[in-house]
């Protein structure tokens, strides 16, 4: 097992996070708190859990993307429709710092859950929501998936090629940026606690996070009114800058600086384009893209794509084969610099984590459990914050929480 940082050395050693919900976004916004040190307690139903647990693949009966994205948490299974479980979800509440939760827009207030009743238990509370649409809006009370942000955010309209039906983003990248959003507003709410003594409520949506990508989209449509379009692998303001045909598969390039563009024709032999009227500048070249690709593929189609990326790589243009997954996890740099881990779990299964993409010096982001079994931490938990014995167990008899194994 790989282990990180003391406590002492964790950016978030002493910060508690409660997460309520489920599947990625919220999740995912709780594991990069867990990650830099934070006390990552996951409130989950005691009978079914996140619904990610019950998403393959599996490795025996573990959900292995719930073991990925629940990395670093303490799992506590609690009734929260039943009186006495919210009375221990208001206990942990008062020694709390940061709640993240992703269901439905009002479902916290309905539990009487809501963030001005907490916010009167833990006036310093900060509150994440996690929503697909936003909690106020025409469209907040509606069901709201990744797809559905990509779709109705722009996103699927310029994915893909020009001439094909249009597609999502492979990733779940709304979802996933959501809870990045999500992490650094806690964070800075966090830092904004220290001067004001309060906390506050925070609202992040998949929505926004979509089209709070699309910069380049933005600029021409604020300042050109055209409509950006599905341009395949192409930038949008650069060229070349997309994947292009080898003899043997496809690999990207990028060229934006006018170094980079006689560096590139250099080493692909093309000197006789560098300095033509259509291809002097970056601008030039993006107008007469679709004729400027064909001239490099007349090339790039003769030889293998590793002697092309060798041959750029010298030459310090940006390039780089497109690998698969397959390749991706084993690849040599990533490897080199440790990005991978491993940990062990509840069940012994052997889970490989991907790594944070933070890195810190000195110290680390957390490299320590797999995503808990169900109720694991149930019964430690409530006595870490006064409960005897006698009462964890008559809860744990009633049903209102769970442990692995059940009662």
């Amino acid at each position: 097992m790989t282990v990180g940082p003391s406590s002492a050395q964790a950016a978030l050693a002493g910060v508690r996070v409660l997460e309520v919900g489920s599947f990625i976004a919220g999740p995912y916004c709780g594991m990069q708190l867990a990650d830099l040190g934070a006390d990552v307690i996951k409130v989950e139903p005691p009978n079914s859990g996140d619904e990610m647990r019950h998403i393959g693949p599996f490795v025996g009966d573990e959900s292995f993307a719930f073991l990925l994205v629940n990395r670093n948490k303490r799992s506590l299974a609690l009734d929260l429709k039943r009186p006495e479980g919210r009375d221990a979800f208001e206990k942990l509440v008062g020694s709390s710092d940061v709640i993240v939760e992703n269901l439905r827009p009002g479902a916290m207030a309905d539990l009487g859950l809501g963030y001005e009743h907490l916010a009167s238990v833990n006036p310093r509370l900060i509150y994440v929501a996690v929503s697909g649409w936003g909690q106020t809006g025409p469209l907040s009370a509606l069901p709201g998936l990744d797809i559905m942000a990509q779709a109705h955010g722009g996103l699927m309209s310029i994915t893909g090629q020009p001439d094909q039906p249009p597609v999502k983003v492979g990733i779940p990248v709304c979802d996933l940026v959501c809870g990045l959003y999500g992490a650094i507003a806690s964070i800075s709410a966090l830092r904004l606690r220290e001067r004001t003594s309060r906390g506050q409520f925070i609202d992040v949506n998949l929505l926004e996070s979509a089209v709070s990508l699309a910069v380049w989209e933005a600029a021409r449509v604020f300042g050109t009114d055209e409509i950006p379009q599905r341009l395949g692998s192409a930038h949008q303001a650069v060229a070349p800058y997309q994947a292009v045909r080898s003899q043997d598969g496809w690999f990207t390039i990028g060229v934006s600086t006018p170094r980079q563009w006689t560096a590139f024709c250099g080493a692909l032999g093309l000197e006789r384009i560098e300095l033509m009227p259509d291809y002097t500048d970056v601008n030039l070249r993006l107008r007469n893209r679709v004729a400027l690709i064909a001239e490099i593929e007349r090339v790039t189609i003769g030889r293998p794509m590793q002697e092309w990326i060798e041959r750029l790589r010298r030459a310090g243009v940006p390039c780089a084969p497109i690998n698969d997954y397959g390749k991706v996890f084993s690849d040599q740099h990533l490897e080199a610099r440790g990005f991978f881990w491993e940990t062990i779990s509840d069940r012994g299964a052997t889970v490989r984590q991907l790594g944070s993409a933070m890195r810190f010096s000195p110290g680390g982001t957390a490299r320590n459990t797999a995503g808990p079994l169900l109720g694991r931490d149930s019964e430690a938990i409530l006595i870490e914050i006064g409960y005897s014995r006698e009462t964890v167990d008559g809860l744990l008899v009633d049903g209102i929480i769970g442990v692995p194994g059940g009662a």
